[in-house]
């Protein structure tokens, strides 16, 4: 017989959206009692092997750096976005101003649990206004963005405070749980089914008044299904397909002092496709994730302290598909195994000239240029193999575009890795008090295709939090 326990609030997910909805709710003096499930394991018990082995295990049931506490966010660059306009949509949910009202609140919570109190990308002004100059003129829009940069290493720390804070605090975490399906009855949302991984006997219900899917990126895919199966209103939105590029640190010396983080948009010819850059890490490391499927898809790392000689930041291009299409996730899953498929479960890189002269690139090539791979097992290929033509397109004008502003950054050997795939694509059909059209059931943060980042998320945690206590 299945067990049951009974709870006022059960958070699915244990990234930002669903830790902030605990952390505020405990800090407005809620009595009631909370569960999180979270299929990986606590920060503390989170650590990626490739440190030592220097190439990717394929960490089984789940990679540590996707999964586990604070999902990706622990083991990310850590970069909080400090304004309304970068982070998703929430915004034109819940108004501008709101959205960066709890921005500023939300920040105050990350500064009491040991955030950097320096702010990236306000010094220089003058200097700003010169590069979004140069951006209009190349036929960009630059997004000035106040950031507070965590750091990967410090990132994990403010986490752990934060797991301990809401462990003390009694809400109960049930590590190494998958939710295997929710529990709607007169469409009412009672409860959720999970399953320890590791012991497949050991299932609970988890019966609560109101339940919060807070899954994460990585579980985009879950609640889609989830959605179809059980009648939630959503739709298919968009679906982000890119490569993450590495240059020099002196190619990015001015807009890395700057802005630390150059937000650049634009919507190059012939498609007009929006194409952006993200998640830019001076001095960083470009690193690999694996998703449950075995996927191994790229980002990039930034730490406080150790610093590599290269700047790495990720060029997406925005798909949104229409009628009869409605699985974009699956399309860019496609991409994303062809292109492992080439590299044998690794990540591609080629060198910005090669793809220009129409050849791949060879290994001994990258060891023979400027600059030198801080993914040190990425597979030396030909990524427009796998890439398709119109994100391939749009990719390349856009990286000439950008050599406007930053000279130098389309040169030959620039260094393009892929995939870099992110998951927004359902986006679930909500009020701006997170209701959706099943009565005790709220989605949140990027699953809910509402946001994007560790601050926006969180920002709807805290929302959310308010709302239940």
């Amino acid at each position: 017989m299945m067990q049951m326990k009974h709870y006022d609030v059960v958070i699915i997910g244990a990234g930002p959206a669903g830790i902030f909805t605990a952390l505020e709710m405990i800090k407005k003096g809620s009595n009631k009692k909370i569960a999180i499930v979270e299929k990986g394991r606590s920060v503390e018990k989170r650590s990626c092997p490739k440190t030592k082995t220097k190439q990717c295990m394929n960490c089984k049931p789940f990679c540590h750096i996707t999964t586990g506490f604070s999902g990706a966010g622990a083991f990310s660059d850590g970069k909080l976005s400090l304004s309304y306009e970068v982070g998703g949509d929430l915004p034109t949910l819940i108004g501008e101003d709101l959205a960066q009202e709890t921005i500023h609140y939300t920040d105050g919570i990350y500064l009491e649990f040991g955030a950097d109190n320096k702010i990236e990308g306000i010094s220089e002004p003058e200097k700003t206004k010169d590069i979004r100059k140069r951006a209009i003129q190349a036929g960009l829009k630059l997004v000035d963005c106040p950031i507070r940069h965590l750091g990967t290493e410090k990132a994990q720390m403010i986490y752990q405070s934060i797991e301990e804070y809401l462990l003390e605090n009694g809400v109960e975490i049930y590590f190494n749980y998958i939710c295997k399906d929710i529990i709607i009855e007169d469409n009412t949302c009672t409860g959720a089914i999970i399953e320890n991984v590791l012991k497949h006997d050991d299932c609970i219900e988890l019966m609560g008044d109101k339940i919060v899917v807070a899954t994460g990126r990585k579980g985009a895919d879950w609640l889609e299904k989830i959605c179809e199966e059980h009648d939630i209103a959503h739709q298919p939105g968009t679906v982000d397909i890119g490569v993450r590029v590495e240059v020099r640190n002196e190619i990015m010396e001015d807009v890395n002092k700057v802005l630390y983080e150059s937000k650049l948009i634009g919507y190059p010819a012939p498609f007009k496709n929006k194409v952006r850059t993200f998640c830019q890490n001076p001095g960083g490391f470009v690193s690999q994730e694996n998703y449950d499927n075995d996927l191994a898809v790229v980002n990039g790392h930034s730490y406080k302290e150790m610093k590599s000689d290269n700047t790495n930041l990720a060029i997406l291009v925005s798909h949104n598909f229409s009628v009869p299409f409605n699985q974009p996730i699956a399309y860019a899953q496609k991409v994303g195994e062809l292109t492992n498929m080439l590299s044998c479960g690794h990540i591609l890189v080629q060198r910005y000239g090669d793809i220009l002269s129409g050849k791949r690139t060879w290994p001994k090539e990258l060891s023979q240029s400027n600059v030198k791979p801080t993914l040190p097992d990425a597979v030396a290929g030909d990524i427009t193999a796998a890439m398709p033509y119109r994100a391939m397109t749009n990719i390349i004008n856009f990286i000439q575009a950008v050599d406007n502003v930053v000279p130098g950054f389309a040169s030959s050997e620039t260094l393009l890795y892929s995939p870099e795939l992110k998951f927004y694509s359902n986006r679930i059909k909500m009020t701006p008090e997170f209701d959706t059209n099943i009565k005790g059931l709220h989605c949140l943060g990027d699953s809910s295709g509402w946001t994007r980042g560790l601050m926006m998320a969180s920002v709807m945690g805290v929302l959310m939090g308010r709302k239940l206590v």
